[in-house]
């Protein structure tokens, strides 16, 4: 049997201290992968860094997660990868944890495989204000998906070939990673999330903060509503 193309996207804005060790510790766990890094318009010697290991898509300015996956799936469909798997480049994600989403993405049959940090106990720590956004976004997502999905900001995720081309076309650019949970559900994808560890990342912070927590959850709350609107109207 032909052995599928598979490929892992790396998101990468800022991350010049870790994209390294990132890269390393994934050609570590997984060969059978080739990598490439979107630099997502990276202030710092991002690109340089990871230009040394693996292919480089550099971004001109910042368009967020939503535009540097969107690219990344580009990128796959045009190479013809049958598998893709999205890791932070901010070393949250294990890449021993990657075949617990291929195979439920392969053996069961899914379209996506999300990681989740929260179908069992683990000691991942989430800020109060985002886990409350957590469990709004779960509580709107899962009735849009019609099952129950517990974290669907996590970046940690596996597509098959049909999920790759749709998004190549569709990943939304506003609120992207929740956003894409309800728009793949509302278009018959099917999606499972497996349970997997996390770490906090080792260098860096991230972007949001308490205020912009608050902020970024009315709005992506208001959008998925917007989104649940619009599957009852399809429903009619």
């Amino acid at each position: 049997m032909r052995a599928q193309k598979k490929l892992i996207i790396i998101p990468a804005y800022n991350e010049e201290k870790n994209i390294a060790n990132v890269i390393s510790e994934i050609r570590n766990h997984r060969s059978d992968f080739d990598i490439v890094v979107i630099n997502d318009g990276s202030r710092d010697n991002t690109r340089a860094v990871a230009e040394q290991m693996v292919p480089v898509i550099s971004l001109p300015f910042n368009l967020g997660i939503g535009g540097a996956m969107q690219t990344g799936f580009k990128y796959a469909q045009e190479h013809g990868y049958e598998i893709a798997v999205q890791v932070d480049g901010d070393g949250q994600h294990l890449p021993g944890e990657i075949p617990k989403l291929l195979h439920t993405l392969v053996a069961e049959n899914y379209d996506v495989v999300i990681g989740s940090r929260y179908l069992e106990n683990n000691n991942y720590h989430t800020p109060m204000m985002r886990r409350l956004g957590m469990i709004i976004f779960s509580f709107i997502n899962s009735r849009i998906a019609d099952k129950r999905l517990t974290d669907n900001t996590s970046g940690f995720r596996a597509y098959n070939d049909r999920a790759i081309k749709f998004l190549a076309a569709n990943y939304p650019t506003d609120y992207p990673e929740v956003e894409a949970v309800a728009v793949l559900a509302m278009n018959n994808f099917k999606i499972a999330e497996v349970p997997v560890e996390m770490r906090q990342r080792r260098y860096g912070v991230s972007s949001i903060d308490a205020l912009s927590a608050i902020y970024y959850m009315i709005k992506v709350s208001l959008a998925l509503l917007v989104n649940v609107f619009r599957k009852h109207e399809r429903a009619n």
